[in-house]
């Protein structure tokens, strides 16, 4: 199960488009916060205590709503187009007893026996889509690499995940792959062109001798 970290957000008490270029002037991001079913509530939180809580790698939050605790999911992060900082923040409120759906990070393991003959090891995802009770989120899933060889791949149906688990990304996605080397394809086909060549030179020959 993932821990849980705090978010230290700031209540705001003005809104309007002056009033956001404000915070974001005074180092802050503006925070929706909303439940399903429910009303919205509108923070803010310090740059720097976001990017912090982002790189916990933690996915269940926790905010404080009239001195309430209320654990919240990030639903959406926006960020400036040009700069890459965080513009505003998008958070979910859930109950623990209620399914969530989430990103949960994907981890190679082991050493697959494919590389160590020349193949190429391609990643074509890192993270999938789960839904689960909040107390079953875990940390990561693991894609153990250790029977895959040249020209195999594993994909999203091939995971195995704890029970109670719903794995919500199609099960058709590839996540990792080993290719043949480039160069051992080219030298292939060279050498398929080659052999063409000579049966056509053999064949010309053969025709001339019968004529």
């Amino acid at each position: 199960m993932s821990s849980e970290y705090t978010l230290d957000l700031i209540e705001r008490d003005s809104f309007g488009t002056s009033s956001t270029n404000k915070l974001r002037r005074q180092g802050l991001i503006p925070v929706n916060f909303y439940t399903h079913g429910g009303g919205n509530h509108n923070f803010a939180i310090e740059e720097k205590k976001m990017s912090e809580a982002l790189k916990s790698d933690q996915h269940i939050f926790v905010i404080k709503i009239d001195k309430k605790e209320q654990h919240v999911q990030i639903k959406e992060l926006q960020y400036h187009p040009v700069y890459d900082t965080i513009m505003h923040v998008d958070l979910m409120g859930f109950k623990m007893t209620e399914k969530i759906s989430i990103a949960v990070p994907l981890v190679i393991v082991g050493e697959a026996p494919g590389v160590k003959e020349g193949g190429l090891l391609i990643q074509n995802i890192n993270q999938i889509d789960i839904s689960c009770l909040p107390t079953d989120v875990p940390d990561s899933i693991e894609v153990d690499i250790s029977d895959l060889d040249i020209n195999e791949h594993i994909s999203v149906g091939d995971l195995e995940v704890a029970e109670g688990i719903e794995v919500l990304s199609n099960a058709e996605i590839p996540i990792v792959a080993v290719q043949t080397p480039r160069g051992e394809e080219e030298e292939e086909v060279s050498v398929d062109e080659d052999e063409i060549g000579e049966e056509e030179e053999t064949d010309a020959e053969e025709e001339a001798g019968e004529e």
